[in-house]
């Protein structure tokens, strides 16, 4: 194992945060990056990435890494450092407002213009092409904000790798995942293994996410010179919800651990035999089906159905209680659904987010994630 460190432009005199990325396996044109706690405040993942730790430490004493594997158990100490008088602010960043998981940069079109005089008729030579691209981009754009330093280092990791994982939770949740329509079919092993609920597929999800920021190079790329060049497969990208941010326990951490050396031993990058394939619990579903149900008003929560419950159009899934002018408003689901994730919170401001469906059928359209 090597372990690095990956210094971040220094925000202000006197202070300085990196990034430590672990690497393990031999020399190999497979890789596989995973990272966990994007948003800082989100710890099931950091659990998880220390008995992954472990066991990569092991397999790799046994020989039995078929590809090179990056952890970063911490992906974000500039959240990790948010506290306000106890409370961890771990989902935007305190100076700019942003999304941790938003925002992160297109590299496509520019890689495009650097390869095209470059790519060959071997797709193994054009894979090597493109990930010298990928650190050539970087390079050659220097951040010029803490925040732009640390996306920077994480994508530059990520963005080459073959297989992307990034572990996530919610407020309350069942475990979920999204991912692409191409990549489904290689990722839902993941899901079986982990006990996936909800599969949320997105070409597009909008807001320029982490996952779908590393598959953007390599499915721009394929999109327009794919009929010129024979490209390689591009990343797979997948972000696992590890239930909600309470659900940190050592058991389940080292469960969910042995459920991702599982897909990896599958999907060829550990050798071994991987255990059979769990049952998936329940499809894959757009991620356009989901209906996100927001409070009129302010009020105290009331939930009235559970998470997992199936909702029909119509029902009535919490209340939101206004004591001051006895008013009980009942949130009604519109399209229906897997209740599959809702806020953590028992009192809502007009407006916020309390429950979200995950419905069989498309019902929106534009920026698909939780704003």
């Amino acid at each position: 194992m090597q372990q690095r460190h990956h210094p971040l432009l220094s925000a202000s005199l006197g202070t300085q945060r990196e990034i430590i990325s672990y690497h393990f396996g031999p020399p190999s044109s497979r890789q596989v990056y995973i990272q966990a706690a994007l948003h800082g405040d989100e710890l099931p993942g950091v659990a998880v990435a220390w008995y992954l730790k472990q066991k990569l430490l092991a397999l790799g004493s046994d020989n039995r890494l078929a590809a090179q594997i990056t952890l970063v158990p911490v992906a974000n100490p500039i959240a990790l450092g948010q506290h306000w008088h106890g409370t961890h602010l771990g989902r935007f960043d305190t100076a700019s407002g942003q999304d941790f998981n938003r925002q992160f940069p297109a590299l496509g079109p520019a890689l495009a213009a650097q390869l095209t005089p470059r790519l060959t008729q071997d797709p193994e030579q054009n894979r090597l092409l493109i990930r010298q691209a990928i650190d050539d981009y970087f390079n050659s754009h220097p951040p010029v904000t803490e925040l732009a330093s640390q996306r920077h280092t994480l994508m530059q990791m990520a963005c080459k790798a073959d297989l992307m994982i990034d572990l996530h939770c919610d407020w309350e949740a069942l475990p979920h995942l999204y991912t692409t329509p191409q990549a489904w079919p290689a990722i839902e092993p993941l899901a079986r293994y982990t006990g996936s609920e909800v599969q949320l597929i997105a070409e597009v999800s909008g807001g320029e996410p982490f996952d779908e920021a590393c598959c953007e190079p390599w499915c721009y790329l394929l999109r327009t010179l794919g009929d010129r060049f024979p490209l390689p497969d591009g990343l797979l990208p997948v972000t696992l919800e590890l239930r909600g941010v309470r659900d940190v326990d050592a058991g389940q951490a080292e469960k969910d651990a042995n459920a991702i050396i599982s897909a990896l031993t599958l999907g060829g990058f550990i050798s071994g035999e991987a255990p059979a394939l769990p049952l998936l619990p329940h499809p894959a579903v757009p991620l356009a089906g989901c209906e996100y149900i927001t409070a009129p008003h302010s009020g105290v929560i009331l939930h009235r159905r559970s998470l997992g419950e199936w909702i029909m159009p119509g029902e009535v899934v919490a209340d939101i209680l206004d004591p001051l002018a006895d008013k009980l408003t009942p949130l009604t689901a519109a399209f229906g659904g897997r209740l599959y994730a809702r806020s953590g919170g028992r009192f809502a401001t007009a407006g916020m987010l309390v429950t979200r469906l995950a419905g069989n059928e498309a019902c929106r359209e534009g920026d698909l994630l939780v704003p």
